[in-house]
């Protein structure tokens, strides 16, 4: 959420923002009218129950003196219904107030280039080789040599954009989880594994609720729902607490499934595992003084991108557009891994400084010393790894079709009990 303050007294900024983020239908003047008729409601409210008051004190004493009271009586009767009408129509503005107010998107940052969409996004660096053609064959086609993946057996059982992970793909999806959370256990994070579902309001202190209902699964009857990534419930986990600046950065690597919906995603990557419902990352997440958010961002990128290299997967670092960047972050880095099948580089990672927006939403503050007035932090959220993104990656970066395997990365053979390569399930190699 923005700074109210921003709204009232510099709209013309907000409205400049707005535009920026191609949001131009976005009902400002809407916004501006309810806040400034809650705030009559609330001023004329106290003047009313100021005069109330008044006339309270003025009838104990005519009572005192035995005088007639009836005519203050009623006019003290009228200003308890104005009072009391006032209140409901506050109650009314004050929930469409917020209802819109929440829908208001961050601030951008100055870095970042102004467009409609992707086509606007900068490029920042690259890394590996990326031969236009190494094989035809795409993930699923490797995984079908191997035993690796079974979609249609999962559309019977749970529909569309579900998998079975077999074999030797399955023991490598946990190879990736735990030398992601050992990567982020030497750079000085705290593994957390957080709730699987929460509360409208952690998850609405985290997103634009209203924007990201498309996107989660409700559950049935329950004031509940399924994470789409741990940085929601992680972001959560503090709200309406206040540190002492001495305890900050709060460095936290979240595990977790994540369940999305992909609404909207109809017609793109509906063969195989880079889309689907369900899916396994380590996320890091960072709480900390709004002076050292930058550099924070910096240090999320830098070790998203040293686990790509390690991982051998070439890459490149774009910085997104106002048009192509989420409504929460106020500047956004994806790493895109290249696949080979498609020609292409996608998004794998993404990489987000949300300044005070989250925190403001969730009440999350610091001081510098006891005495001192409690500040909003900042936020900071980073893939670490997308795991069945990344095993897509892998398989179509590690085939070697002349031999017929799959190179298991170096850094993940310990924890594959040594294993060097996946080959068919005749060779006896695969369990």
């Amino acid at each position: 959420m923005i700074d109210i303050r921003i709204l009232r007294e510099y709209p013309e900024k907000v409205r400049d923002n707005l535009q920026k983020r191609n949001m131009n239908d976005f009902p400002l003047d809407e916004l501006l009218s309810l806040d400034r008729k809650r705030r009559e409601l609330l001023t004329a409210n106290q003047k009313l129950k100021a005069e109330r008051n008044t006339i309270s004190l003025e009838i104990s004493q005519k009572k005192r003196q035995g005088s007639d009271t009836s005519g203050l009586i009623a006019q003290m009767k009228i200003a308890s219904d104005q009072i009391s009408s006032n209140d409901h129509e506050t109650q009314v503005v004050e929930k469409d107030f917020l209802s819109l107010l929440s829908r208001v998107p961050n601030f951008i940052d100055s870095e970042v280039p102004i467009g409609k969409d992707d086509s606007a996004n900068r490029e920042f660096r690259r890394w590996g080789n990326t031969p236009l053609a190494p094989h035809t064959l795409d993930h699923i086609d490797i995984a079908n040599i191997f035993d690796l993946i079974d979609m249609e057996r999962a559309a019977k059982t749970s529909g569309a954009r579900f998998y079975f992970l077999k074999r030797d793909l399955a023991r490598l999806n946990y190879g990736l989880i735990s030398f992601a959370l050992d990567f982020l256990r030497e750079k000085g994070f705290t593994a957390i594994q957080p709730p699987y579902m929460l509360n409208r309001n952690a998850i609405a202190g985290a997103v634009i609720l209203s924007d990201f209902q498309d996107v989660i699964y409700k559950i049935e009857n329950e004031d509940l729902f399924l994470i789409g990534t741990a940085e929601h419930a992680i972001a959560a986990m503090h709200m309406d607490e206040i540190f002492s600046s001495e305890n900050l950065p709060l460095r936290y690597a979240g595990i977790s499934p994540c369940f999305r919906k992909e609404a909207g995603a109809h017609g793109r990557d509906t063969k195989g595992i880079f889309r689907v419902h369900q899916f396994e990352k380590v996320e890091q997440f960072i709480f900390c003084e709004p002076e050292k958010s930058e550099e924070e961002h910096r240090m999320l990128l830098s070790n998203s991108e040293e686990f790509m290299r390690r991982l051998g997967i070439p890459h490149r670092i774009m910085l997104l557009s106002s048009g192509d960047m989420g409504k929460v972050p106020s500047k956004t880095f994806d790493i895109e891994g290249w696949i080979p099948s498609q020609g292409k580089y996608r998004e794998l990672v993404s990489c987000s400084n949300c300044r005070d927006f989250q925190a403001r939403s969730l009440s999350i503050k610091y001081r510098q010393k006891a005495h001192e007035e409690s500040i909003f932090l900042h936020t900071l959220n980073s893939t670490l790894v997308a795991t069945e993104r990344t095993l897509v990656a892998l398989l179509e970066n590690c085939y070697r079709p002349a031999e017929k395997r799959v190179e298991i990365p170096e850094v993940l053979r310990s924890y594959m009990n040594g294993q060097s390569e996946i080959r068919s399930v005749d060779s006896g190699t695969t369990v």
